[in-house]
């Protein structure tokens, strides 16, 4: 599950994206029109700023916009920035692998195996959508949702 922190880094983002050719958006623009409490969501961008996601200029024409083009910011990529890593467990991540203490034969694990199949899941959907993929996807599970009815 992502923290909240990522959610709303994703929903400030999907907005900047959305406003990519307008430039400089007001913070709190961002914040009513996603419902994200203005405090959380100065620090989440702070954060971003640092991660070089996003830039911001002071002033009374100031505001926030990307860095990159929306269709290079991927989903997993801007999660793995505010929450770690993507995998379940630690002896499955890429980037933050650690070895479990209680682990006999890391080679037949059945829960390592699973989870490592659930990290390839998640990681395939989450590193290959990216900002600009949002309308299509949005389209996508509206569609997949109406015929499960």
């Amino acid at each position: 599950m992502i923290s909240k922190k990522a959610k709303y880094a994703l929903k400030a983002l999907l907005y900047l994206a959305k406003q990519h050719e307008r430039g400089l958006v007001l913070i709190s623009e961002i914040a009513a029109a996603e419902r994200i409490p203005r405090k959380f969501l100065e620090a989440i961008l702070v954060d971003l700023k640092v991660q070089q996601v996003v830039q911001s200029t002071r002033g009374k024409n100031g505001g926030y916009t990307l860095v990159k083009d929306p269709a290079q910011l991927s989903v997993g990529n801007v999660i793995r920035m505010v929450d770690g890593p993507l995998a379940p467990v630690h002896c499955v991540s890429h980037l933050y692998y650690k070895k479990c203490e209680e682990c006999v034969d890391e080679a037949t694990c059945e829960i390592r195996l699973l989870m490592k199949r659930v990290r390839d899941a998640t990681c395939d959907i989450l590193d290959t959508t990216f900002l600009s993929d949002f309308s299509k996807v949005t389209a996508l599970v509206v569609e997949e949702e109406a015929n499960q009815i």
